[in-house]
This record gives structure tokens, sequence and C-alpha cells, in this order.
């Protein structure tokens, strides 16, 4: 399955959780980093000020709890920046996970945030 479909499914399902009043949640990758001209050019955006390189793909906010998601396919590895931004919230005591399915986000919201109890 591709990334993107997996992050799809991530989404329903959190926004499943969401409309249900047990969780808030936001995707932050939504602005594409290039753009493709006319002339077949590559046009690269500039990050707005603040934003952190390699930020992950989703934020969930669970009884005051932050825990970034990134997702990947089954063969998916994290880039250079991404790694940096994972380090930045182990050193920050934030929860960070990649992951791959929306078993693995069921199970990260199960055991962190006791949203089914």
């Amino acid at each position: 399955m591709k990334e993107v479909e997996i992050q799809s499914a991530i989404i329903d399902f959190l926004q499943i959780l969401e409309n249900q009043g047990k969780l808030f949640f936001v995707r932050l990758n939504n602005i594409p980093p290039v753009t493709k001209l006319p002339n077949g050019k590559m046009l690269f955006r500039r990050m707005p000020k603040g934003t952190k390189k390699g930020l992950a793909d989703i934020l969930l906010i669970i009884k005051g709890q932050a825990i970034f998601l990134e997702v990947k396919s089954e063969s998916g590895y994290l880039r250079t920046e991404q790694k940096q931004f994972q380090e930045l919230c182990k050193r920050n005591s934030t929860l960070y996970f990649v992951v791959r399915s929306v078993i693995e986000v069921e199970n990260i919201i199960k055991t962190y945030a006791e949203v089914y109890h």
C-alpha cells in the first residue's frame, strides 16, 4: 500500500474518533514542498517562519497529551530531517511514532491515551 493511502486510512480512522469526542488531530504535512511549473522546472516553496524541517505528518492531542505520527509505507524510511525532528521530540519528552497502518495507530492510542476505557 502506498504511503498516501495509509495516511488517508489513518485520517479516516482518527476523524471517527474525533467525531466521538475522543481526541483532536491535525494533519501537518498538507502543503506540497514543490510546484511543477508549465516549463517543467520545479519551484521549491519557502517554509513558513517557525516551521520545523522533518515535521511529522499528524499531531494527535488526547487528554492534553501530544503524540506525533510519521506515516510511512512498509518500505519507507525516515529522512535525515525527520530523524532530527524525532530526536527533538525525544529530548522534549514528546511521544513520536513511525506508523505503517491504522492498526498501529489504534494500538498507540490504546496504550498511551486510554481513549477506549
